[in-house]
């Protein structure tokens, strides 16, 4: 599949990362935490640090917000490559995998909403069973989509009904014919390293894109960091599972698979992530307050 010019990982010594926030709110201690490890490993080993803009979701991202991001980073001392990647700009790539993912016939238009989905799954739960959950503890999507006709699935979507495409998980482990795995430089919040074996079939039939939305975050990222060359993620522990979906996703698009460095997150005093919902440890904010980028960097726990 011709959606990237990547053959091979650059070697250690010439690394290519990236940061790749989502314009939809402003940056926080812990965006700068992964941003700057991001560009101390880049500086380290002589390579290259990207800014990658995650904006596949056009009703929430906000032009103002992006420059916000840029404003942030430089402020901290960060540069990168210009121009810098948009994912609203490439829609086209990211159709082009779902299409091959089709062609293999490995997903499927999946209708139900979502107040339909939580009401069947509420009938199942009702009767005793244990209905499956992913990593982040959401129900797995029923599935009866999945018996439909290719001719039920093609008069209904261009009837104009709603749905999303998903990723027949099942079929995808079926057809596997081999161990898929990941090599973790960083850990997991278990202290999980070395080489991980792939769990998939933990996410469920996950959306791969909606209507409204051409790719998911599990498409959209696989695809950018196969057309940069990405040698080596490192972002938050809590996308540590998450690397799973990706790893399939890899495999079946024939992506080659960066190493990954999952690093700890920045808590606030009750122990939780950081959110960008709390502007008060939005970088922003604690510039107005008097912080120097160098208070900012201890909060971040990277100096």
């Amino acid at each position: 599949m011709p959606i990237h010019n990547a053959t091979t990982n650059p070697p250690i010594n010439a690394p290519i990362v990236r940061f790749a926030p989502s314009p939809n709110g402003l940056l926080h201690v812990g965006h700068a935490r992964s941003a700057m490890l991001n560009w101390h490993f880049a500086n380290a080993h002589d390579g290259t640090f990207l800014l990658r803009i995650e904006d596949i979701d056009t009703t929430r991202a906000r032009p103002g917000l992006e420059t916000a991001i840029f404003e942030d980073l430089a402020w901290l001392g960060i540069d990168w490559p210009k121009p810098v990647r948009r994912q609203s700009e490439h829609f086209a790539e990211y159709q082009a995998a779902l299409t091959e993912l089709r062609k293999l016939g490995l997903i499927y238009p999946a209708f139900l909403s979502r107040a339909e989905t939580t009401a069947r799954i509420s009938e199942i739960d009702s009767t005793g069973q244990i209905w499956p959950r992913d990593p982040d503890g959401a129900p797995h999507y029923p599935g009866s989509d999945r018996e439909l006709s290719t001719a039920e699935r093609d008069e209904r979507i261009a009837a104009g009904e709603p749905h999303a495409w998903r990723l027949d998980m099942q079929a995808v482990l079926d057809d596997l014919d081999t161990r898929l795995s990941w090599t973790e430089h960083g850990s997991g919040p278990s202290g999980e390293t070395g080489e991980i074996i792939a769990d998939p079939g933990a996410w469920g039939d996950v959306i791969l894109a909606r209507r409204d939305v051409p790719a998911s975050y599990h498409l959209s990222v696989s695809v950018d960091d196969a057309i940069q060359n990405i040698s080596d993620v490192i972002r938050g522990e809590d996308l540590f599972a998450t690397t799973s979906v990706h790893s399939v996703l890899q495999h079946l698009l024939g992506l080659p698979a960066p190493r990954y460095h999952h690093h700890g997150l920045v808590r606030d005093q009750d122990g939780r992530k950081l959110s960008k919902s709390d502007g008060s440890t939005s970088i922003a904010s604690l510039r107005q307050q008097g912080a120097s980028p160098e208070d900012i960097l201890t909060l971040a726990g990277t100096t």
